[in-house]
């Protein structure tokens, strides 16, 4: 299956003023959605679909403030099928959740690090969105996170996680991280891998260069069942994740 979702063509490296332009426009839309997130929760009119329709109106503006053009490629699998799924991302990019609501259905959330949830606006937005995050540096804090994380995606929610943990600067996969692998174990979850190729070159990791009409190629990859594995068998999934992304990459590359 192949989706091509344009946004515009024409390929550009910003202006000053256009970037400018694009980091505002940015946290104006992040701010504004946090805004309608929190007023319809303090009037108890927030609900799951409301947040899915905000999470794809905010990432949709956000792609077309940089006139991404986005193709997703492979088979999207039924994520209401009554099982637990996690979504293993390359992560080159502050756009690849953006990209992901797009492309993908389904009520996906960011498994995020703690720290997002201390911005004002946006922290308490994403808690009353159900956006999840496990703290393992405590120990009962961890298993309370990981109760509440396993329950969300019983009900239907699907986690967003990056295995590298942090942005690759050039595309390339970095080192794993274990901690989203733990979580799939622990909640026996359907890891569903995705490549973003081409997202690094919208944003480079670690600079201000944005670059407008940047093709970006959404890639699903064959799910992986974790249900029977346990603790022993976390070398061989993180393998297995590695390897199925590297494949979607092709060259070894994110974009």
């Amino acid at each position: 299956m192949m989706i091509r979702l344009k946004m515009n063509p024409l390929t550009e490296s910003a202006t000053l003023l256009r970037r400018a332009g694009v980091v505002l426009g940015s946290v104006g839309l992040t701010a504004l959605f946090s805004l309608l997130v929190l007023l319809r929760a303090l009037f108890g009119r927030l609900n799951r679909p409301i947040v899915d329709q905000y999470c794809r109106e905010w990432s949709a503006s956000l792609l077309r403030l940089v006139r991404a053009n986005l193709t997703v490629r492979g088979q999207v699998p039924d994520f209401g099928d009554g099982r637990r799924y996690i979504i293993m991302c390359t992560h080159a990019s502050h756009y690849d959740i953006p990209v992901t609501f797009v492309s993908l259905p389904g009520s996906i959330r960011m498994l995020a690090k703690k720290e997002l949830f201390s911005i004002p606006l946006l922290g308490q937005a994403m808690r009353a969105a159900e956006f999840p995050s496990v703290d393992r540096s405590n120990r009962q804090r961890a298993v309370r996170d990981l109760e509440k994380a396993r329950a969300m995606m019983e009900s239907g929610i699907v986690l967003w996680a990056a295995p590298e943990g942090t942005r690759s600067p050039d595309g390339k996969l970095l080192p794993f991280k274990k901690g989203c692998f733990h979580l799939a174990l622990d909640t026996e979850a359907v890891i569903v891998p995705v490549a973003v190729r081409g997202i690094h070159r919208v944003l480079p990791a670690r600079t201000w260069q944005i670059n407008l009409g940047q093709p970006v190629d959404v890639r699903v990859g064959e799910p992986l069942e974790t249900a029977g594995k346990t603790k022993a068998d976390l070398d061989e999934v993180m393998t297995e994740v590695r390897a199925r992304l590297t494949e979607l990459l092709g060259d070894g590359e994110a974009g």
